[in-house]
């Protein structure tokens, strides 16, 4: 009796011990996420006030406010990754009104399907704009109009390859790419205004190269920086008039809700302006970033690239 109640203690014994092995691996299974969203959404402040300061200067109040999101999917050999830029902000200058100070409209979308690792083939889109309009003179609304929402406006759509060895790392590259460029402001629509043709054209499509990259790098505990560039060139109409366009955000967190931002933007566009165009703001103020984990690629449990 004595050993058939050892038997059984030690069957239930390995059947709870195995349950608790298929817990453990349901848990690592279902922690799995092939949805990963990385957010950060900002308000920043800037303020300066004088009051018989003999070196002179005028009380100015400004804000910027902001949303960076980076979605994303990743199962088997499907790879989804979309991209949300917002950005726009105003100073307030005593004497001289309010100017904006930044503005920025940038969505895209790439869907890539693995052929080797780290490659993929891809197909993608992305548009870009502002929310209000530009002006000479420091965005003088009193001066000449030069930009307006979707005048310019830009969407490309092209197929390619795409390189991502991991996160921090993104390069693709689309040997067939339409660019659209949009002027939807009928005070903008004049020939050459943006590459237009005619009086009253509303849009130009181009054809040809467009090679874009991403590189995130950590410098140092709760300091990062994130570089993007990109390159286009026209087919169609003089393709050694490439568009250039390079940024560069430097992040610098405090606290939990407290950071600090520095960017700096230069393009080359011959359509636009047969100059290179230099922005570059500095701020401090309000963080949220959003995290729902590490994305799937980051897991040593879901590296389905690499042979085990």
């Amino acid at each position: 009796m004595k050993k058939l109640l050892l038997i059984i203690s030690c069957v239930i014994g390995m059947y709870v011990s195995a349950q608790e092995e298929l817990k453990k691996d349901s848990v690592v299974i279902d922690t799995v996420k092939h949805w990963s969203v990385l957010g950060k959404n900002s308000l920043m402040f800037n303020q300066a006030a004088f009051s018989n300061w003999v070196g002179g200067g005028a009380n100015n109040l400004g804000w910027l406010a902001g949303v960076n999101y980076d979605i994303t999917y990743e199962k088997g050999k499907d790879l989804w990754e979309n991209i949300i830029i917002l950005d726009y902000g105003q100073n307030n200058t005593k004497g001289i009104g309010t100017r904006k100070t930044q503005d920025v409209i940038n969505i895209s979308t790439n869907y890539g399907r693995q052929f080797s690792k780290s490659w993929y083939f891809s197909v993608g889109a992305g548009i870009q704009s502002q929310f209000s309009s530009g002006y000479e003179d420091g965005n003088n609304p009193e001066a000449k109009k030069l930009s307006n929402f979707m005048a310019p406006g830009y969407l490309n759509v092209g197929l390619g390859i795409t390189y991502r060895p991991n996160d921090d790392l993104n390069v693709t590259l689309r040997p067939t790419n339409a660019r659209w460029t949009f002027v939807l402001d009928k005070e903008l629509q004049l020939a050459s205004n943006y590459g237009l043709k005619s009086d009253g054209d509303s849009s130009l499509l181009q054809f040809g190269f467009l090679g874009t990259a991403s590189y995130k790098v950590k410098i140092m505990e709760n300091m990062n920086v994130t570089n993007t560039a990109s390159v286009f060139s026209n087919y169609l109409d003089h393709p050694e008039r490439l568009v250039l366009a390079y940024g560069m955000a430097l992040n610098m967190k405090v606290n939990k809700f407290i950071s600090s931002n520095i960017t700096l933007d230069v393009l080359y566009d011959h359509n636009q302006i047969q100059k290179t165009q230099l922005k570059q703001t500095l701020g401090i103020g309000f963080a949220y970033t959003l995290n729902n984990g590490v994305k799937r690629s980051d897991r040593k449990d879901s590296q389905w690239w690499i042979k085990k």
